[in-house]
């Protein structure tokens, strides 16, 4: 978190929505000038973020997780396009770190998030984990990427596509998504993983990022494979047990 918040030191404040932190990050960020507070009750990404948006005071708005960094030459954007605004909302582009390369092609990048808006106007929206402030009004691009200290290590990445393959599958049920036919099955848990491979790591150039693209390609698929089944055995539970939907557990324990 230091090397984020060392990054937007020239901003007018910094508010962190803490979910239940034991580390030293309520003194780190007090060391920052930032305005800390603690939400314990964690209903998912775009509520926390929802509270700390809510508790910004400035007439802009530009939302940080706490492993990207704003780079000098993005600040100076930042601070130029606040000086005139033409619009009340601007995408900002993305780079994600990946076992320490950059990733720049397979459709990893430039990936656009909305970050910089004026207060009151966007809102976050979109099925968890993925969740991202949305503005219906026209929109800039900023040209500065953010930086994104996303995967340094394998065991990371595995562990948040497990959890996020998780929270997947109740938007997927409700999409009615749940292979619950031979071919659907087929489709999804086999062919659709094999497909997103092909179409990231040949069609977008994903092997031009090295060994690091086919890596990150490979068990992107994987992910793809585990939240079509992580569906179908939640189905088959509720099934089992003579529900109408699966329990609630299934849709947070990262084992089912």
């Amino acid at each position: 978190m230091p090397r984020t918040l060392d990054s937007v030191r020239w901003v007018d404040e910094i508010v962190i929505v803490d979910s239940g932190s034991t580390d030293r990050t309520p003194e780190i960020a007090r060391s920052y000038g930032a305005k800390h507070s603690f939400n314990r009750d964690f209903q998912g990404f775009n509520p926390q973020k929802t509270l700390a948006i809510d508790a910004c005071t400035s007439d802009w708005i530009y939302l940080l997780d706490a492993d990207e960094v704003v780079t000098a030459e993005l600040a100076n954007e930042i601070r130029q396009v606040l000086e005139n605004p033409r619009y009340d909302a601007y995408w900002q582009p993305r780079v994600n770190l990946f076992l320490g390369r950059w990733i720049r092609h397979g459709g990893f990048y430039p990936d656009h998030k909305l970050r910089l808006f004026k207060r009151g106007t966007a809102r976050m929206a979109g099925a968890e984990p993925h969740g991202t402030p949305e503005y219906a009004g026209p929109k800039g691009t900023l040209k500065n990427d953010l930086l994104h200290y996303a995967y340094p290590k394998l065991e990371l990445y595995l562990e948040h596509m497990n959890r996020y393959s998780s929270h997947s599958t109740r938007e997927l049920f409700a999409k009615g998504k749940t292979s619950s036919s031979l071919g659907a099955f087929f489709w999804n848990v086999i062919l659709n993983p094999i497909a997103t491979f092909l179409k990231n790591y040949i069609f977008r150039l994903g092997f031009l990022d090295g060994l690091e693209g086919f890596v990150l390609h490979f068990n992107h698929s994987v992910y793809i494979h585990w939240k079509y089944v992580k569906v179908w055995t939640a189905c088959k539970q509720m099934r089992a047990a003579g529900g109408s939907q699966p329990h609630a557990d299934a849709w947070k324990n990262p084992e089912n």
